[in-house]
């Protein structure tokens, strides 16, 4: 059967928040988190690979709080991406799960496996920022995409969708005028969700928690594979060298002619990856 994202569609209630998700298959359980960006969702990250995972697992690909159909984060109940990801695994009786995190949601993913290491099988990070020095790509504050990512944050034009979808592909011809429409519809669609992401990043910006994390990555004893695009303009490809430098149990796949989504530029190879590690790692 088809997997629609209508089909597939599901909400619960978390002891945190109210969260959207997408559900198809059976067996051991793989949860896709997205990355950040303006009309980012479960969907639109993971479209060509939901259902062909669905084939071998049961797939879980979350709208994470403050994106797509989930409530909005907020601080009284607090920012925090793992106990949303632990409070929704906990709601859903998912007791152990393989986490595939792009980007932000590969932090999330990275940072689950360092706190609660028993709830996670298998990390596979994609296109996942690593605390550290980068060499071989241009330094000096945020990158080309996060500027561009940013900047359509604050101006979610149909315009400003197309230079983002355009900077996070290698190749123009995945940077289509649908994708960037569907982030453009999704984003507008939840205005809410920009005004607290903007209102975040307007504030003074504490130490973030998750670059803190590097000295334990080196306890992690997880099943461990680090993708990414060796053309990534948003989170050089440096950083997974850097997780697999790290993590004993590691091991990395960097793709040619590749951008940050890897996951859509690369769908087949993508899934394969996946669903090997998965099953005989």
């Amino acid at each position: 059967m088809t997997v629609t994202a209508e089909s597939s569609s599901r909400t619960v209630q978390t002891s945190r928040y109210r969260m959207h998700y997408y559900e198809a298959g059976e067996g051991h359980p793989v949860i896709l988190l997205h990355g950040s960006g303006p009309g980012a969702t479960g969907w639109s990250n993971f479209r060509p690979n939901i259902e062909p995972l669905s084939q071998h697992f049961h797939v879980y690909s979350v709208d994470m709080p403050g994106w797509g159909e989930s409530e909005t984060q907020n601080d009284a109940v607090g920012r925090d991406h793992v106990a949303d990801l632990i409070a929704f695994m906990d709601e859903l009786g998912i007791e152990r799960a393989a986490l595939v995190g792009n980007s932000m949601g590969g932090m999330t993913s990275v940072a689950t496996s360092v706190r609660f290491p028993e709830r996670v099988s298998h990390l596979i990070s994609m296109g996942a920022p690593a605390p550290g020095l980068d060499l071989f790509s241009p330094g000096g504050g945020f990158s080309e995409g996060l500027k561009v990512l940013f900047h359509a944050y604050r101006e979610p034009t149909a315009e400003n969708m197309k230079k983002l979808v355009q900077i996070m592909c290698f190749d123009p011809e995945w940077a289509t005028d649908e994708l960037a429409a569907l982030r453009s519809a999704a984003a507008r669609a939840h205005p809410e969700h920009l005004d607290s992401w903007n209102a975040l990043w307007d504030a003074p910006q504490a130490p973030n928690p998750y670059f803190a994390l590097l000295p334990e990555l080196s306890k992690l004893s997880v099943p461990t594979l680090a993708l990414h695009g060796r053309d990534d303009r948003v989170v050089s490809f440096e950083h997974s060298l850097r997780f697999v430098a790290a993590i004993p149990t590691s091991r990395v796949h960097i793709i040619n002619r590749c951008g940050h989504w890897l996951q859509i530029e690369h769908s087949e190879e993508f899934n394969r990856l996946v669903a090997d590690f998965v099953s005989n790692s």
